[in-house]
Parts: structure tokens; C-alpha cells; sequence
């Protein structure tokens, strides 16, 4: 296999959570690009429509399952899909996820709860739904944030100790399961990149940040999918437990 080779996924079966919108549609679309057949989960079943179409396009199958990744029978449901349709499961991004920005003094037990219900608990349900169905040389992603990591003059104590609680999740996956069954955990902790979530930033919020960015700019949806493409792949077969910060250098300031 030569090193380009790697980087493919021809053949596997992907699952692609909180896949409806924004960076989930890029990381669908960058692995169907690599060869693989996706299976797409979202609460918004409706707007999944053009996610597949986009798979489609890429010469690729894909099958779309409403799903709620904080109700465990719903992660159940998703990793089931995969095996009814292709036969098989070999790589988990585990996208799905919600933030807020409520100071702590005025944020209620439901807001933080909701927070970490989705973001952590959805990821650790999925990842045990589909575990039960991958072989070795199987790999999840969970996708973390810098946020996890520093902090970005927003009150954010639930979605940074939901993503903070990603990163240690990703190394007990993974010191569980590398070594017994062959299955790689990484996380990536993305800095600023075009979503829904960065739509609903104060006004001039992210020109502010760039102050703190060294490449100074915004990340474009592409760079973080290569990211996530290496550690879903062959490329990445000697990594495991990390969680690798994708920010423009943003958390060495």
C-alpha cells in the first residue's frame, strides 16, 4: 500500500452523526470522496436529504436515520443501519452536538444538562453502539473543541466541560479498545470554522478572536475534514488516544 493509498476508505462504512448541517455535511462528503459508503444521522431527518445527495455525487451510497445520539436506543438504531445496509462499520465521527452561551450564575440545571446529554453522553452512546459492530482496524473520531482545551471570552461552561470530557473519554476508548479489539479513538479539537454554532456569535466576535489566531484567519471546513480523513484511515494506523487540536495555532496563545 503506498502512502497516498492510505488515505483511502474503499470498501468501509462510515457513520457520520449531527450530519445535517455544517461541518457534519463536510466530513460526510470528504469520506465519500475517499471511497467510503456513509450512513447519516441527525434529529433534523429532513434537511439529511442533502447530505446523501452530496455522497451521491461523490459515487458513493448513503443511508439517512433520524436520530437523537442522547437517546442510547436511537445510537442503537444508527449503528444497526449501517450493518442492515452495507454489512459492516468501520468508522464512527461522532459530529452531534449543541452548545449555549449563558453565564454561569444565570445558567439552569435543564440548559447544562441538555448540553452535556448530547455532547458527551450522545458521544460515549454512540461510540459503544458501534464498537459492538467493528472489527479491528476500525476508528472513531470524536470531535472535541478548542474550547475543551482554553478558553474564548464566552460563557461557555457547559459546552467547554462537555468537550473537556471528550478529550478524557478518547483516551480510555482508547486504552480499552486499541490493544483488545483493534478499534482507534481520536478526537480533534476544532478552533473556528464556518457553522451554525459560529452563526450565533455576538457581532464582531470572531474578528476579535482572529487577534488571537497566529494564521489569523477562520479555518475552511476542508482542513479540519483532512484532519478527520487521516485519523478515520490507514494514514493514522499508529495513532490513537489524541486529541489533536486543528485552530490556526490559536491554543499556543
Amino acid at each position: 500500500m503506498s502512502v497516498m493509498e492510505r488515505f483511502r476508505l474503499d470498501g468501509r462504512v462510515a457513520v457520520v452523526t449531527g450530519a445535517s448541517s455544517g461541518l457534519g455535511v463536510a466530513f460526510a462528503q470528504g469520506l465519500a470522496e475517499a471511497g467510503a459508503d456513509l450512513v447519516l444521522g441527525a434529529r433534523r431527518a429532513e434537511k439529511l436529504a442533502d447530505t446523501v445527495a452530496l455522497v451521491e455525487a461523490a459515487g458513493r451510497r448513503a443511508v439517512a436515520v433520524e436520530t437523537d445520539v442522547a437517546k442510547p436506543a436511537d445510537c442503537t438504531a444508527l449503528a444497526q443501519a449501517a450493518v442492515d445496509e452495507f454489512g459492516r462499520l468501520d468508522v464512527l465521527v461522532n459530529n452531534a452536538g449543541i452548545g449555549t452561551a449563558v453565564p454561569a450564575l444565570k445558567e439552569t440545571p435543564e440548559q447544562f444538562t441538555q448540553v452535556v446529554d448530547v455532547n458527551l453522553h450522545g458521544s460515549y452512546w454512540m461510540a459503544q453502539a458501534c464498537a459492538a459492530h467493528m472489527e479491528s482496524g476500525s476508528s472513531i473520531v470524536n470531535i472535541s473543541s478548542i474550547l475543551g482545551l482554553t478558553t474564548a471570552s464566552l460563557p461557555q461552561a457547559a459546552y467547554s466541560a462537555s468537550k473537556a470530557a471528550i478529550v478524557g473519554l478518547t483516551r480510555d476508548l482508547a486504552q480499552q479498545w486499541t490493544g483488545r479489539r483493534g478499534i482507534r479513538v481520536n478526537a480533534v479539537a476544532p478552533g473556528f470554522f464556518a457553522s451554525e454554532m459560529t452563526d450565533q456569535y455576538p457581532e464582531g466576535y470572531l474578528e476579535k478572536m482572529a487577534g488571537r489566531i497566529p494564521m489569523g484567519r477562520k479555518g475552511d471546513p476542508e482542513e479540519l475534514t483532512a484532519a478527520v480523513l487521516f485519523l478515520a484511515s490507514a494514514a493514522g494506523g499508529y495513532v490513537t488516544g489524541q486529541t489533536w487540536a486543528v485552530d490556526g495555532g490559536i491554543t499556543i496563545t
